[in-house]
């Protein structure tokens, strides 16, 4: 999939306010990691997620969104009656219905015939996102579209913890849902325009997508809790990507030493080192989210993005790579002209 006329205008994060450290989150399971002969320290120890962050309870979604989203609409200074369609991205929902972006919608005060919805497929949302607004825009059908996505994970790593205390878990239900104590809170945002309305903007030139979808039941949500193989998903998640980097070479002519930054989704310390060794990068050309974030979901690759942009760490001319994994399993890798 490829565009001429794409551009990012802005990008931008939000982090929430409440840090959480593994230890104190690990904490409340010490019976049940000492009764299955578990070692003290492990969340932190096979992650290498020192912390995670939490928003105030209550607080919703739609409204991290909105924070990052504003930001973005400050920071490009782009008239919000410009803004011809909302996507809204997030894993985390206010409600089954009605949508997210209509919150943000309202929340922006945006125009009543900018169009908005939702879309969902996991932690690749965000980036086809980019792809479906690019579309509108390569088409004319709009002049900016506005991206956006709040994840929230304080109810279920909360009620994921509870569950692990108690006095019945076992060893395979604690392995089974030990991945989702690694997901953290954040919002992303991202402006996209077309080329004659933002000429100081970023090439957006295309993306490969790949699906493995046979290995759907490898990693399950809900709202209360998940699933995951974490192995198999590793095993596969990283062929996959193996095969989607390939791809993505034929298609763009990239090489893992051209690249000067890798804005790639992280869900752990070895799922990243796992990634940039089978890709054939170096962990210094990308922005280390996970540390202190833990998995932001599909707000982790803009997040990346920001903060190196923050960090100024782009130069004109920089070749960016947007990738990651999704459960299901999908995988892209976009590329981005700085």
């Amino acid at each position: 999939m490829h565009f001429e006329d794409v551009v990012i205008v802005g990008v931008g994060h939000a982090d929430a306010p409440i840090r959480v450290n593994s230890a104190e989150l690990e904490d409340p399971l010490g019976p049940t990691l000492e009764r299955l002969g578990m070692p003290i320290g492990m969340l932190e120890s096979l992650t290498g997620i020192r912390a995670r962050r939490f928003w105030e309870p209550g607080f919703r979604p739609s409204s991290a969104a909105t924070l990052a989203g504003r930001r973005v609409i400050e920071q490009t200074g782009v008239d919000p009656s410009r803004i011809g369609v909302l996507v809204s991205t997030s894993v985390s929902r206010d409600y089954v219905e009605p949508s997210n972006a209509c919150f943000v919608h309202q929340n922006l005060g945006l125009d009543s015939v900018c169009l908005n919805f939702d879309i969902g497929n996991a932690c690749l949302a965000f980036i086809n996102a980019i792809d479906l607004v690019g579309n509108m825009i390569e088409r004319g059908q709009i002049d900016y579209g506005l991206i956006v996505d709040g994840e929230s994970s304080r109810d279920v790593v909360e009620s994921t913890v509870e569950r692990l205390s108690r006095a019945d878990c076992d060893a395979q239900t604690l392995r089974d849902q030990f991945a989702t104590l690694t997901l953290g809170s954040g919002a992303a945002a991202m402006l996209l325009g077309h080329s004659r309305l933002a000429p100081e903007g970023h090439q957006y030139i295309g993306s490969v997508n790949l699906a493995a979808t046979q290995h759907n039941q490898l990693c399950c949500g809900q709202l209360d809790g998940g699933v995951t193989d974490t192995t198999n998903l590793m095993i596969e998640g990283v062929a996959l990507a193996e095969r989607t980097w390939a791809a993505a070479i034929e298609e763009f002519g990239w090489t893992a030493e051209s690249v000067d930054l890798f804005a790639m989704h992280q869900v752990s310390q070895v799922h990243t080192q796992r990634m940039a060794q089978s890709i054939g990068f170096s962990l210094e050309r990308t922005v280390l989210l996970y540390p202190e974030y833990g998995n932001v979901g599909p707000a982790s690759i803009p997040m990346v993005l920001s903060r190196a942009l923050e960090q100024q760490r782009l130069n004109p001319g920089d070749r960016v790579v947007l990738g990651g994994i999704g459960s299901g399993l999908n995988c892209t890798a976009a590329h981005v002209l700085w």
